[in-house]
Parts: structure tokens; sequence; C-alpha cells
């Protein structure tokens, strides 16, 4: 998605322009992986404009692989990002409905041809949190890449936030977590991963 940050540690109500770049929990893994010399490939439903094409742009710079990208829907999802100074902490603003990502449907990504030649699928519980076909096509992906004897981890990153279509975060992420080889949590999220009551964390 595209982040829109405010300049310095200006407030979202200063700001006149933001920065833009491209994040989110997967592309930071991918762009990670691919810093160490491992070869990845990033999974994702970008629009067929400029826009994601300077998305697309952003990860071929790092050397992460785009070819199992498709194109598609209306716009790229964005999050408004000011940063915390002092005892201010940070705030974000997503706007994602309506996005490539959230409109994706189930049939659109073949998982088998996608994982074929794959050791790992790494998947955030941002994802699933988006709309339900986000939601169903984590599920598929995660049962596929199990079934394909393909390594899964699973960061379960909770935004509450983001978890408006229906279904519980709790709901969601049991079900993909028991597709897991790894599941990881950050130290500030643990309790709320706790009350997720999510089996057998690695």
């Amino acid at each position: 998605m595209m982040r829109l940050s405010t300049p310095g540690f200006q407030r979202i109500q200063q700001a006149r322009s933001f920065d833009v770049t491209y994040a989110g929990g997967e592309a930071n893994v991918a762009i990670s992986l691919a810093n160490f010399g491992v070869p990845v490939e990033f999974v994702t439903r970008l629009p067929n404009n400029e826009v994601g094409d300077a998305c697309i742009n952003f990860l071929r710079q790092f050397g992460v692989g785009t070819t199992r990208i498709i194109r598609g829907g209306e716009r790229l999802g964005i999050y408004f990002l000011e940063t915390g100074a002092s005892q201010r902490g940070s705030k974000v603003i997503y706007d994602r409905s309506g996005s490539s990502i959230a409109t994706i449907e189930t049939p659109m990504l073949d998982w088998k041809n996608i994982l074929a030649d794959a050791s790992w699928l790494h998947i955030s519980g941002i994802t699933p949190a988006i709309s339900k076909s986000c939601a169903d096509s984590s599920i598929e992906a995660v049962r596929t890449a199990r079934s394909m004897k393909v390594k899964v981890s699973v960061d379960l990153n909770y935004r509450s936030k983001l978890w408006k279509w229906g279904k519980s975060a709790q709901e969601v992420m049991t079900e993909i977590v028991k597709s897991a080889d790894v599941t990881l949590a950050m130290k500030r999220m643990l309790r709320k991963c706790l009350e997720f009551k999510l089996p057998e964390l690695t």
C-alpha cells in the first residue's frame, strides 16, 4: 500500500504535503529477504495504472520479484502516518476500502502455481483484516501451502482499525494459524494475541 507520511513531525492537520513511499508487513519481509540475497516473490493485486507501476518499481529496486503480482481493481490502498514526537504517539489513518487487494476474489490467485517452486510462505494478520475476500484468499493460501509441504509463517500483526467487515480477528486468525509452522507476535501485541487463544504458538 501507499504510505503518505507528514514531513518532519507535523500533525496531519498541519501538513500541506506528504512524503510518499510504499510499505506493508509482507513487503517489509520480502525486502529484508532480498537484501540478504534470498530469492523472493511478492504476491498481491495492484491497480493497472501509474500508481500500481510505481509500487512495483519500488519493490524491484530492492530485488524483490514481482512476477506473481496481478493487476486489477480501482485503486491502491493508502495509509496516512503522523510520526509521534516527545510524549505524542504516532497516528495512522487507513484508507483501504475498495482497494485492489480489498476487492480481490479467491479464484484470481492460483496458489498451487504460485507456490510451485516456493519453500516458504509468509503472511501477516493485516491482509485478512482488510476484507472478507482477503481473508478467504489468505486461508486458501496457507492451506494450499500446507498441503504442498511449503512452510508457513504468520505475523499476527493485529490492527483493530481494520477488522470491520464482519468476522473477528480471533475467528479468522485462529483458522490461519492452524496451517502455520511459525507464528510471530510483537511484545506490545502479546496480550491481544493471547486473547485470540491461538493454538500452539511457536
